[in-house]
């Protein structure tokens, strides 16, 4: 069987018995996601149950986790077209639907999560980027707290900006991340998150950059256990709402969906603290894993020429500027 009929017939057979339970006529929200951290996975159930007890079972929430899906960029697309009703993808990956999102991959945008929170809860700078896909057929509807991404290598750990001199280090397929690499003096190579372990067994990388779950979830931390706190980004994952998907549920129905996303944000943020805190300890108790803090200055000083060329993407530029703004 073709993969494409896999999904036609094992989303057809969830909405069959979605829509018999207890013989009442029902929205059903088809939720998908790839691999994630648990916090998040929490946070989508969260989301979820809030959605259904708010409109007493009016609106039913289905689960196709882990990939079952396809990756990202395949939710996403599966969301423009109302195959699936609402997904969570990485607002790196958002940079080729929409240059809005490129921003959060602006290298040390925020200096403290406390700064980077007070922006992505304020309306004013999120409401245009999460329309700027409307057109494409979905749109964002919130966000969960994805930590700060930093370096972890092989051979050894990340102490100046010269340590990162010709180094092989894996990327997301982003122009920001790219060149953010080049000017920290590095070489990036762009590829899945999938091939990473394997190419840093075998020496294809020097090392690879994010959040600490990837240590332990996906095993980093046995071939590369040298972590170092620059935290030259935090890219937020993004909630995606299909537009056709929005457009049959009442107004009533959409504010309580409002209302679960704004409340499982907040449940999403406090899970995130106490899971970094157990996976830091468990990187080191299983892995060895060392974990380094360094004055981010020169790294910071190194990127200034992207800062520099933004006035050439006014739009861009713009919302920029709000965020430095909202910042404060």
């Amino acid at each position: 069987m073709k993969p494409q009929t896999i999904i036609k017939t094992t989303l057809a057979i969830a909405l069959f018995f979605s829509l018999s339970l207890g013989g009442q006529a029902q929205t059903v929200l088809r939720l998908a996601y790839a691999e994630n951290s648990q916090p998040i996975k929490d946070a989508l159930h969260f989301l979820g149950r809030e959605i259904e007890e708010k409109t007493q079972g009016q609106v039913k929430v289905t689960y196709f986790p882990d990939g079952q899906l396809g990756g990202e960029r395949e939710l996403v697309e599966l969301t423009q077209t109302g195959v699936v009703d609402i997904t969570k993808v990485s607002s790196g990956l958002m940079e080729s639907f929409s240059p809005l999102y490129g921003v959060f991959s602006l290298p040390y945008l925020f200096s403290s999560k406390e700064e980077f929170y007070r922006v992505m809860d304020n309306p004013d700078v999120m409401d245009t980027v999460y329309q700027s896909t409307a057109a494409q057929g979905f749109i964002g509807i919130g966000w969960y707290d994805s930590g700060s991404r930093n370096f972890y290598m092989s051979k050894g750990p990340v102490r100046t900006i010269d340590d990162l001199k010709g180094k092989k280090i894996r990327v997301m397929q982003s122009v920001t991340a790219i060149r953010t690499m080049k000017l920290l003096g590095a070489s990036p190579i762009a590829m899945g998150q999938a091939e990473v372990y394997t190419s840093l067994q075998q020496g294809i990388l020097d090392g690879a950059e994010n959040n600490e779950f990837a240590l332990t979830i996906a095993r980093h931390g046995e071939v590369a256990r040298y972590y170092t706190y620059d935290m030259h980004t935090r890219i937020p994952d993004i909630l995606l709402m299909s537009a056709l998907t929005l457009e049959k549920l009442t107004p009533e129905q959409q504010r309580i969906v409002s209302d679960a996303v704004k409340a499982s944000i907040a449940f999403e943020k406090a899970a995130w603290d106490k899971e970094i805190e157990k996976t830091r300890a468990l990187a080191i108790k299983q892995f060895n894993v060392e974990f380094f803090d360094i004055d981010k200055k020169p790294f910071q000083d190194a990127v200034q020429p992207i800062y520099d060329s933004l006035k050439s993407t006014p739009v861009l530029y713009q919302l920029y500027q709000t965020i430095e703004a909202a910042k404060n």
